[in-house]
């Protein structure tokens, strides 16, 4: 499918068929501002940290209910120990896409498939079909091509005259050619990669939103998919088709690539962009990521955990009345788990705002989820923020911001967080 191709079959469909569904149930901007506040609470910001109320919330009750106007009740778990519970449970909890469908105007044929919204066996026999291309021993032979799009992105910044954002010119492209190489997907496809990706974690324009941007993906896919069929070639998609035939169909692989994108993608370039901005905001920590390779990765794993640019996992359902830090959820009922408020808790890790490289427990961390459903991409995102961090300030030690701090403008209301822009001077 041309590119072309590809942006008129996304206005088409946003055009029409989305816009009018989005009319037809009522459900967007306007009505998210319905949604009780306990909801949306977790998924605000100030700056780079949660907004207070989620600490006030997970110090009087980590795992709290939310009765919803839709007709459902969910519960809000911001605590550390009670996260796990949550996320370690596929026998206590359900992530099961059939939960959503009906309601709040989400219709079933918008399920995005692949890994997050499916429960074992289903959920099993994809990963294992998916793990051994995520071993370090798959992933290395990707070090090269990351370390060289690290390279040719810091050339293009070098040259560009005046102040640059890091945002467009390096933390999207690194894992866009990235995700392009792993699946192998054309490159010129990349500025829709971008669009698409980002468009399903922005709740702004309503709580259904997401859901478009995942049917246009999964369209695209789709035709990738069926290309792949006649031609397999050396990225994940011609793998399996390679390696498994028609044990994988068409629609699953097209949610597996799905789930590749929207894991891989829009939360390695947010984690990237926001992580550039800490080094902007403490050049005593961009000195010693310079001067020393030993403190590579525990900044990465600091910055994850500080920053956690995923704020919330994918919704679970209770498959019975089950008991979580002594609060009884009942069985139908949605729970919403904080990655950014667990990551934060004082019953893991002492946190006073401050970002320290220094830390003694910066493993544990719940970036990437936890129990089956944790992130199958950690590794490679990892690898790329490890080859991206130590050449950004080598490049440019004399980087700073181009505007005042107060200027940047954040996302509102997104499952991923991230900063809209960041201009930066070079020299």
């Amino acid at each position: 499918m041309s590119t072309t191709t590809f942006r008129s079959r996304i206005t088409a469909r946003l055009g029409r068929g989305y816009l009018a569904r989005i009319q037809k149930h009522g459900f967007g901007s306007t009505t998210m501002k319905l949604l009780p506040e306990q909801l949306l609470m977790p998924l605000r910001r100030d700056g780079l940290d949660p907004v207070r109320r989620l600490a006030e919330t997970r110090s009087a009750a980590p795992v709290s209910r939310v009765a919803l106007p839709f007709g459902m009740d969910a519960w809000v778990v911001t605590g550390y120990e009670e996260s796990k519970a949550v996320l370690g449970s596929a026998d206590g909890f359900s992530t099961d896409f059939a939960h959503l469908a009906g309601n709040a105007g989400i219709a079933a044929e918008q399920s995005p498939g692949g890994l997050g919204f499916s429960d074992p066996p289903v959920h099993t026999r994809l990963r294992r079909i998916l793990t051994p291309e995520f071993t370090m021993r798959r992933l290395r032979r990707l070090t090269p091509r990351i370390d060289a799009i690290v390279a040719e992105r810091l050339d293009a910044m070098a040259a560009a005259p005046g102040p640059v954002d890091l945002v467009h010119a390096f933390a999207l492209p690194v894992p866009s050619l990235t995700i392009c190489e792993l699946l192998g997907v054309p490159y010129e496809d990349r500025a829709d990669f971008q669009k698409l990706a980002m468009d399903r974690f922005d709740l702004f324009q309503g709580a259904t939103a997401p859901f478009g941007a995942m049917s246009e993906s999964l369209d695209y896919f789709r035709g990738v998919v069926r290309d792949q069929r006649r031609a397999p070639g050396d990225g994940l998609l011609g793998m399996i088709v390679r390696e498994h035939g028609d044990s994988v169909d068409d629609e699953e692989l097209a949610g597996l690539a799905d789930g590749v994108l929207t894991g891989g993608f829009e939360t390695t370039a947010s984690t990237i962009a926001l992580g550039a901005l800490v080094l902007l905001r403490n050049p005593e920590v961009a000195d010693r990521l310079r001067a020393d390779d030993g403190v590579t990765a525990p900044f990465v794993e600091e910055v994850l955990r500080y920053l956690s640019a995923v704020q919330m996992a994918f919704p679970r359902f209770a498959r019975e009345d089950i008991e979580i830090a002594g609060v009884v959820i009942p069985r139908g009922d949605m729970v919403l788990c904080s990655l950014s408020g667990a990551n934060r808790d004082p019953a893991y890790v002492t946190d006073d705002g401050r970002f320290d490289v220094d830390r003694v427990t910066p493993s544990g961390h719940l970036a990437f989820g936890y129990g089956i459903h944790r992130c199958i991409g950690a590794e490679l995102a990892r690898m790329e923020l490890r080859s991206a961090f130590p050449a950004l300030v080598r490049r440019f030690p004399a980087m700073r911001l181009a505007v005042p701090p107060q200027a940047l403008s954040f996302r509102k209301l997104s499952i991923v967080y991230g900063v809209e822009s960041l201009p930066a001077r070079l020299r």
